[in-house]
C-alpha cells in the first residue's frame, strides 16, 4: 500500500454545526461509574485482556485466521450474522454493533465526508464477527456474557512496556505476562525509534483482523481508511498520548485523521435507532464501490 494520504483534507470542524444532537463528551468512556450496571462487566473484560493478550497470544491468533478460509460472503452478509452483537468492553451503549457502525456512518455522511469515510465509520467494527469462529480460550465467545477480550476494547502495543497513563484500568498492567520479560517490558522493547505506527505489533481484536481482512481482499477503500480500522481503538496512541517515540513523519497526519474518525465514532452513540433497511441501499452502493461481492473471511 502507498503512504501517500488522500490529496483533499477532510475537516473535523464540521462536526461541531450539528454536535448539538450528541451526548455531551463527559457521557462517554466512563470506566469508573459505580452506577454503570455494565461497570463489572467492563472491569471483567479489561482484566482479561491484559492478563491473555501477549506476542505468543498474537501469533497463535494470526495463525489461526490470516489465511482468512473461514469462509466467503458480502459484506451486507457479514452484517446479518453481527445484528444482535453488543459489545462487553463497551460501557456507552447497550445497543448492538450493526446499530453503532451505522450512527457513526450516517453521522460522518451528514457531516459531508466522503464516500469511503463514510464506508469506513460502517465497516470498522465489522471485525467483531470472529465471534462465528470463537472460543471461550481464545476469547471471543461473542455473545452478552461470554468471553470477548480478543474481539472489542482498546488496544495497546505488545512488545514494549504498557503506558501507565492514557490508558484504561492501568492497574491490570501487571497482569500481563510479557511485561515480566526484559525483552518485552522496556521503552521501546523490540522496536526502534521512528519505527512508525504501521510496524508495530498490537493487542489483537476487530480492528487487527478488520485491517488484514480488507487488505487480504483487495478493498479499493484509500490507505487511511484502512488505518482508520486499524488504530480506531488504540486509545493509548491516539487519545493518551503514548508511543510517540514510534511515531514517523507521516504518522503526525495518520493521528489526526484516526482523532476526526474517533470523532465520529464516540460521540454518536445514541439510544436513537437507524432505519437499517432504508439504508441498505445507499450503503451497498458503497459496499459495490469498495468491497464488492463476496469477501474472504
Amino acid at each position: 500500500m502507498s503512504s501517500v494520504l488522500v490529496a483533499d483534507p477532510i475537516d473535523i470542524c464540521a462536526l461541531d454545526s450539528y454536535n448539538s444532537d450528541f451526548k455531551d463528551a463527559v457521557a462517554f468512556r466512563n470506566y469508573n461509574n459505580a452506577a454503570n450496571a455494565s461497570q463489572a462487566r467492563v472491569q471483567n473484560h479489561y482484566r482479561n485482556m491484559r492478563s491473555n493478550q501477549t506476542l505468543g497470544f498474537l501469533k497463535k491468533m494470526e495463525e489461526k485466521y490470516y489465511s482468512f478460509d473461514k469462509c466467503e460472503m458480502s459484506v451486507w452478509e457479514a452484517f446479518d450474522c453481527l445484528g444482535g452483537y453488543v459489545d462487553a468492553s463497551d460501557p456507552d451503549t447497550e445497543n448492538p454493533n450493526l446499530l453503532h457502525m451505522l450512527q457513526t456512518a450516517e453521522a460522518i455522511r451528514k457531516a459531508g465526508y466522503p464516500d469511503w469515510m463514510q464506508l469506513t465509520g460502517l465497516l470498522h467494527d465489522l471485525g467483531k464477527i470472529m465471534y462465528l469462529w470463537g472460543t471461550e480460550e481464545d476469547g471471543q465467545v461473542g455473545t452478552a456474557n461470554g468471553s470477548q477480550w480478543a474481539l472489542g476494547g482498546d488496544t495497546w502495543v505488545l512488545g514494549a512496556a504498557m503506558p501507565t497513563e492514557g490508558i484504561v484500568f492501568p492497574e491490570f498492567n501487571q497482569l500481563n505476562p510479557d511485561m515480566a520479560n526484559p525483552e518485552y517490558n522496556t521503552k521501546f522493547g523490540i522496536y526502534s525509534e521512528g519505527i512508525g505506527m504501521k510496524n508495530l505489533h498490537y493487542a489483537f481484536g476487530h480492528d487487527e483482523y478488520m485491517y488484514r481482512m480488507l487488505v487480504h481482499n483487495k478493498s479499493k477503500l484509500p490507505e487511511e481508511a484502512l488505518m482508520m480500522v486499524r488504530l480506531h481503538s488504540c486509545y493509548a496512541w491516539h487519545t493518551g498520548k503514548n508511543y510517540r517515540h514510534f511515531m514517523s513523519e507521516d504518522d503526525k497526519k495518520l493521528e489526526e485523521l484516526v482523532l476526526k474518525f474517533n470523532s465520529f465514532d464516540l460521540y454518536t452513540k445514541s439510544d436513537e435507532t437507524p432505519d437499517v433497511e432504508a439504508l441498505r441501499p445507499y450503503y451497498q452502493s458503497l459496499i459495490d464501490k469498495y468491497c464488492p461481492g463476496k469477501l474472504r473471511w
